[in-house]
C-alpha cells in the first residue's frame, strides 16, 4: 500500500539524518519504525557501527577481548608526560 505521510520538521530532519547515517532509504526506516510499534516484529537492539561493519565483513572482530599492552619506548628522564615532549622551545 502506498500512503502520503506528512512530518514535523525536526522527525523529517531526524529521518533524513538517520537515513544518511545508516546508508538505509528513509523509507526503510520508517516500515521497520511502523513494524515496532504495531508488533508485527521481535524488538532487535541498535546495532553499534563497530557491529554493522563487522557484518558487513569490513572489518574484523578483535582477536582478545582485552590484551595489556606494554610501553616499548621511555620517556627520557626528567620528562613528566609526553605533552612536556610537544610543548619543546625548539619546536616551530
Amino acid at each position: 500500500m502506498a500512503t502520503n505521510l506528512r512530518l514535523r520538521p525536526e522527525a523529517e530532519e531526524a529521518l533524513r539524518t538517520e537515513a544518511d547515517r545508516t546508508g538505509r532509504s528513509q523509507q526503510e526506516l520508517l516500515r521497520e519504525a511502523l513494524d515496532a510499534y504495531l508488533g508485527l516484529t521481535p524488538e532487535r537492539r541498535p546495532v553499534s557501527d563497530a557491529e554493522q561493519l563487522q557484518a558487513d565483513g569490513l572489518i574484523r572482530p578483535p582477536r582478545d577481548a582485552y590484551r595489556t599492552v606494554r610501553p616499548r619506548r621511555a620517556l627520557p628522564a626528567g620528562t613528566a608526560s609526553s605533552l612536556d615532549l610537544l610543548d619543546r622551545d625548539d619546536r616551530v
